[in-house]
């Protein structure tokens, strides 16, 4: 059997991801990891702030994504954002790259 050698869809958020912004931002993920096998990657460089309401949509995203047998990257260069992560207890429920995407590999 053939595998699918795609290049994954990089999705770069920006701004804030907290209760204000979550109702959009999850239309948007959903949308993205509605059919089956999404290989996404979000690269959260750009973000500013994220609260708990931001972790739950990027959790959300990444169980929607497993679901479909697929796969969920994280890009962030933030040392407050691998921070929080830890502090929560999901830097290991998640794939993070801290470091330049090179031809479109990550993770």
């Amino acid at each position: 059997m053939a595998e699918n050698h795609t290049e994954p869809t990089v999705v770069a958020l920006s701004g804030d991801i907290d209760l204000l912004t979550a109702p959009a931002v999850t239309a948007a993920l959903d949308a993205l990891t509605a059919d089956p096998h999404p290989d996404l990657v979000l690269d959260l460089r750009p973000v500013r702030f994220i609260d708990c309401t931001g972790l739950g949509v990027l959790c959300r995203a990444r169980n929607r994504a497993e679901a479909r047998h697929g796969r969920l990257r994280l890009l962030s260069e933030s040392d407050a954002f691998l921070r929080l992560l830890r502090a929560t207890g999901l830097r290991n429920a998640f794939e993070v790259q801290t470091g330049p995407v090179l031809c479109g590999a990550v993770g």
